[in-house]
């Protein structure tokens, strides 16, 4: 049970993480100062929610992991996020419409966490939802400039969407870890939630003049430590100093 308990702390806290250091690869190369802080500030909040999580994912392991030696000195195998959060940015369509997928998840299941038996996790979500409100409300509006806009940007967020549509099944679909946490009261169901992120996900593209994707295969593993090529790629990067230099600090 209790090790249910960590590996669910461990899905919320990596997809933060890894969608932080995602974010965090358009600082100083952004279309335009404005939104280039805006991404920067995002990732930055994403950090904060990670390194709560984490801290708290420790404290529940019992081993005396701290928060970064969980984010450091773990192997991809081991990460449990979402694998829509690591996919690359490629475009700044992509980079939306990966974020504006998983803001809605994360609005919709941060609400529901706010009743978690879990004090310390209803803490940290309500803490962390005027962010995720913040997260949703920008990449919507962006959803809606890039599909309402030019030709041009029609084509490249229709693009993205298409491409990126069959890592969202992941978002509602329940492990081992999610219905532990459902049955306990930890977590929320996410049969529960998916209704709440579909109806979102097709207003928000019906408004932006975007066609919402067939139903089809889906993606699926990273919850169970299964990944794309990409993240381990991110992770060398990310986990470099640490793993020359052990326990260095500034």
């Amino acid at each position: 049970m209790k090790n249910l308990h960590f590996q669910y702390l461990l899905q919320l806290s990596d997809n933060a993480l890894v969608l932080s250091q995602r974010l965090g690869e358009w600082c100083g190369h952004g279309p335009v100062l404005e939104q280039d802080i805006a991404l920067t500030n995002i990732a930055l909040d994403l950090l904060g929610q990670a390194r709560m999580l984490l801290t708290h994912a420790g404290e529940v392991e019992g081993q005396g992991r701290s928060e970064d030696a969980l984010a450091y000195f773990r192997s991809e195998q081991q990460f449990r996020n979402v694998l829509l959060v690591e996919q690359p940015n490629t475009d700044w369509a992509f980079t939306i419409a990966r974020q504006f997928f998983f803001d809605t998840w994360h609005y919709y299941h941060y609400q529901a966490l706010l009743q978690s038996k879990d004090e310390q996790l209803a803490a940290i979500a309500e803490k962390s939802l005027k962010e995720v409100t913040y997260h949703l409300r920008f990449s919507s509006e962006w959803m809606l400039r890039l599909g309402d806009g030019t030709e041009l940007s029609h084509q490249k967020i229709q693009k993205a969407v298409d491409e990126l549509w069959s890592f969202t099944g992941e978002l509602t679909t329940p492990s081992a870890a999610d219905e532990w946490a459902a049955m306990s009261g930890v977590g929320y169901d996410l049969h529960t939630i998916k209704p709440l992120w579909q109806k979102k996900v097709n207003d928000v593209l019906e408004e932006a003049t975007l066609k919402m994707p067939a139903e089809g295969w889906m993606q699926k593993g990273g919850k169970t430590g299964v990944h794309t090529e990409y993240l381990g790629y991110m992770l060398a990067e990310m986990q470099h100093l640490q793993r020359t230099y052990p326990g260095n600090e500034w």
